[in-house]
């Protein structure tokens, strides 16, 4: 299992123990994963999710799951979740309108 978190895309980072002495010692720092059960109300399906704790907070802050996945960018997501978005946009009850061309009079 691969320390990502499927929704925001934080991964482990590299960096350095520092003693009291200066010595560098090479280490991660690792992305602070759960497993976590999400539902989806447009799919009226359930899925576990391996997301950060940022990732989570995301979550709650836009309200929703299906409103976190309509609005994330399709490169931070896992290759099941972007599936996933995909399924949500077309059942989405919400389409965004386009945009009327100018034309030159």
């Amino acid at each position: 299992m691969s320390k990502k978190c499927e929704l925001t895309g934080k991964i482990p980072m590299k960096g350095h123990n520092v003693s009291h002495a200066n010595n560098k010692t090479k280490r991660r720092f690792l992305p602070n994963l759960k497993k976590v059960k999400f539902t989806s109300e447009l799919l009226k399906r359930s899925l576990k999710v391996t997301v950060s704790n940022a990732g989570v907070r995301t979550v709650d802050k836009k309200g929703s799951f299906d409103e976190f996945l309509k609005t994330v960018k399709n490169k931070n997501l896992s290759p099941r979740l972007k599936k996933l978005k995909k399924s949500i946009l077309i059942k989405s009850p919400y389409v965004k309108k386009a945009t009327p061309s100018s034309k030159s009079a």
